[in-house]
């Protein structure tokens, strides 16, 4: 496996933390970034993973994470844009400021990071490396409560196959748009049942799913500028 290590952003819980166990387990060094400390972050340093506090709301933030990150590591053999604030819409005198603060989260943060960090990404003496935005079933569908956040994810869709374009050959990048994967604390039967009505394949998969897509962009050489769905067949439903 490659001993320059792999970048997920937003990995302390959930989905990044599952696709950072198990890319530890498969033998990959990881670099995670964290919002705010949790307990979960002391068992991934145990394990060897480097935790980066990151304040992705502001570019100032991005800009500050991006220099500590380069003191961590002289070279990436792939960066995951898992970073993400699933906030509602506001109609108050905050709406801009809520529209601004996502906008950054989904869109400027990656694109900065993309940018920055791709001399670290050309120091990888791999074949392979690679980009992998994780973007969301609702940038193609909207959102009536989630406006904001449908459409900076939307963007970093858009993200993908620019970026794509501008690092052919040398680095690969790739989208993973999922819907619904994991299940949150206090989610009631019937909002179960609500939730796997609306995919074809009727089920609530986990978050090993996102794991085996990011596993197959990261083996395959012969894919970029791609958004690969993973949503159960939502839109055949």
């Amino acid at each position: 496996m490659s001993a320059a290590p792999i970048l997920i952003t937003g990995g302390a819980q959930r989905l990044g933390r599952h696709c950072a166990e198990r890319l530890l387990h498969d033998g990959h060094p990881v670099i995670i970034s964290y919002r705010r400390e949790r307990p979960e972050l002391d068992e991934l340093r145990q394990r060897g993973v480097v935790t980066l506090m990151a304040d992705f709301s502001s570019e100032a933030g991005v800009l500050d994470f991006l220099e500590r990150l380069r003191q961590s590591t002289d070279s990436l053999r792939a960066i995951v844009h898992n970073a993400s604030d699933w906030a509602p819409d506001s109609t108050g005198e905050d709406a801009g400021a809520n529209f601004e603060r996502l906008f950054r989260v989904h869109m400027l943060a990656p694109y900065l990071i993309n940018l920055h960090a791709r001399e670290l990404l050309d120091a990888c003496i791999e074949p392979q490396r690679d980009i992998v935005h994780i973007t969301d079933f609702v940038a193609q569908k909207g959102s009536r409560k989630h406006a904001a956040y449908a459409a900076t994810k939307a963007g970093l869709d858009n993200l993908t196959r620019s970026f794509a374009a501008m690092y052919a050959p040398d680095i690969q990048v790739n989208a993973i748009a999922p819907a619904l994967i994991m299940l949150n604390e206090g989610d009631d039967e019937a909002y179960v049942a609500k939730a796997k009505s609306k995919s074809a394949m009727q089920l609530v998969p986990g978050p090993g799913v996102v794991y085996q897509t990011l596993r197959y962009l990261l083996d395959n050489r012969y894919i970029t500028g791609a958004t690969l769905p993973l949503d159960g067949g939502r839109n055949v439903v």
